[in-house]
């Protein structure tokens, strides 16, 4: 193989309060201090190791290390692993919390509720569901599976393991696990970018994982490192096809616009890209107090989702009814909004200078817009007729006004994840629609943050997609 030896451009400061990022590459800690980054949303200084480019790649003369170590294996070490994810117990989440709650915007106890859960993505009852409902015949992942079609035709068919480089989302320190987790089962050769607002949760498991074993296949297949994404000295390097096969990215725009540059024969982009979720309410939404009380309480627990971080928040709703009964029902879920959840806390980042100042002229312009709360993150709601043009967040709901919930589904599109849905019951006359329109799922009204274990994502089964499917025919 080609020396790599290309090194991103240290950023030398004076500081000495960086905090120190470890970077983990196949089964080794790497410290150090060379390189000095910021993160993105709270401008925290950090440092990290100098990337060795060369430790990165495997050579494709190199069969990857879980090539032919069985599926269940695989899934017995990662639920030891997950046995060991015990906050009170492990340093390594310890020691991620406190960092974490420097350069990422959710508050501690939030974090901290995630990682007592995170765990339960790491039972052998939802690793084996993963597996079970992504293909149709789970023994294309241990070997050859021998096929014979209908003309008698002999072939076998193999879910080869890729090469992936994995650009994570920040949005959810906890989601690093499940993707962990799907490299595993799909035993491919794995490299984590972290994001700048948590280069500490993937390394924290990672260690966890060498801890249980050091030597395991698992552990010799997994990287995690930081970069600045966009710092093509890097990225051009890494890359390229003959390198990797396949890179997962999660991210805003700008991140999933960055890898499509270097896209081309052999090199395959699977993105989870930036969504939007919405709620539906039907007119039965608001037939009487304690209805409209249910409703607030499900429609707020779906806005609030990671202080409305997360693709699956919800931050327009679409109401038909009555005017009454809705502007009780907005006055309600503005004070729901302000509650301490699991995955929210009572006060969210206050809305942006921008976003205050479009709101003030939507006000002015707008003779039916009706505006509850402040945008001070404790919970705001606009009641329109039309949707508002900016972006809602930092606990920010905007109420539509429609005739009827079938207007509603012109709003719909392909960056539409999550629509919740009162009365649950009208999900099965709409869903067909929303599908047709570009929505990916439709839960009850409070239930985006619940799933059906086995589900798809992102319309998409994505073990499917992170395997190198291989034929050998005898035809």
């Amino acid at each position: 193989m080609t020396t790599l030896d290309l090194q991103p451009k240290a950023q030398h400061t004076d500081s000495d309060d960086a905090i120190r990022v470890d970077h983990f590459i196949r089964g080794r800690v790497i410290t150090g201090g060379a390189v000095h980054y910021y993160s993105r949303d709270l401008g925290v200084e950090f440092a990290t190791p100098e990337i060795l480019l060369d430790e990165l790649v495997t050579p494709r003369s190199e069969l990857p290390p879980l090539l032919d170590v069985p599926t269940e294996e695989i899934i017995d070490f990662l639920v030891a692993c997950g046995e060991r994810l015990v906050l009170e117990d492990n340093v390594y989440l310890q020691e991620a919390l406190e960092h974490i709650v420097a350069t990422n915007p959710l508050p501690r106890r939030v974090v901290e509720n995630l990682f007592r859960v995170a765990r339960n993505r790491l039972t052998k009852e939802a690793l084996w569901c993963s597996v079970e409902t992504s293909f149709a015949n789970p023994l294309a992942l241990d070997g050859w599976v021998e096929r014979v079609d209908f003309a008698g035709q002999h072939g076998a068919l193999r879910a080869f393991p890729s090469r992936m480089i994995h650009m994570m989302a920040g949005n959810s320190p906890t989601g690093c696990i499940s993707s962990i987790a799907d490299g595993a089962l799909v035993k491919a050769i794995n490299v984590f970018k972290m994001p700048s607002s948590d280069p500490f949760t993937c390394v924290a498991m990672l260690r966890t994982m060498a801890e249980v074993d050091p030597d395991h296949p698992v552990v010799r297949s997994m990287s995690a490192v930081y970069w600045r994404g966009g710092d093509e000295r890097i990225e051009r390097t890494l890359y390229r096809p003959q390198y990797f096969d396949k890179i997962v990215a999660w991210g805003g725009g700008d991140a999933i616009n960055n890898v499509i540059k270097y896209l081309g024969p052999g090199l395959q982009l699977v993105s989870f890209d930036p969504k939007t979720s919405i709620s539906m309410i039907g007119p039965e939404g608001f037939e009487s107090g304690a209805v409209i009380e249910e409703v607030a309480e499900a429609a707020a627990t779906d806005v609030t989702v990671f202080n409305q971080e997360a693709c699956l928040a919800s931050r327009f709703i679409f109401v038909e009814g009555e005017r009454e009964g809705i502007e009780k029902f907005c006055a309600r879920l503005q004070e729901r909004l302000g509650v301490d959840r699991q995955t929210a806390s009572e006060v969210a980042h206050p809305l942006p200078v921008d976003t205050r100042e479009e709101i003030t002229m939507l006000q002015v312009m707008d003779d039916d817009c009706m505006v509850w709360g402040k945008p001070d993150g404790r919970g705001l709601v606009l009641l329109t007729s039309d949707p508002v043009e900016f972006h809602p967040s930092s606990k920010t709901a905007n109420v539509v006004h429609v005739a009827s919930l079938d207007d509603a589904v012109r709003f719909v599109n392909v960056a539409t994840q999550t629509i919740g849905m009162y009365p649950p019951e009208r999900k099965s006359a709409m869903r067909d629609r929303l599908a047709s329109a570009g929505a990916q799922r439709v839960v009850r009204l409070g239930g985006a943050a619940t799933h059906v274990a086995g589900g798809a994502h992102d319309a998409m089964f994505p073990l499917q997609h992170f395997v190198h499917w291989m034929s050998d025919e005898d035809a």
